[in-house]
């Protein structure tokens, strides 16, 4: 969930704080520290839309795609069942990726 890695950029540090409902549950000072792949996870299964069209913004519409299909392939993972399909679906459909790359 809360990973070491590279200072979130302050474009999502503010989309994080903006969204800091959704991370009710992590202390108040490492919510700006999450990472990637779970940010991308939340905002997915609970995001809005609008939510979701800004993190395209923010973070790449590629990259959001190929962390998506790197977490949802493996056979433990906490998307909700809807909300995997029809990314899935989505992303297939507008997001060209290498699937020699993914691995299930």
């Amino acid at each position: 969930m809360i990973r070491e890695q590279k200072e979130n950029s302050p474009e999502l540090k503010t989309f994080i704080r903006d969204h800091k409902d959704l991370f009710w549950y992590i202390k108040e000072e490492a919510k700006e520290r999450i990472s990637l792949e779970f940010l991308i996870e939340t905002i997915l299964n609970y995001g809005t839309l609008n939510d979701v069209k800004k993190m395209f913004e923010l973070i790449g519409f590629k990259k959001t795609a190929e962390i998506f299909f790197k977490q949802s392939s493996r056979e433990r993972n906490s998307y909700l069942p809807k909300v995997k399909n029809y990314f899935t679906l989505y992303f297939n459909r507008h997001a060209q990726r290498n699937t020699s790359t993914i691995t299930s």
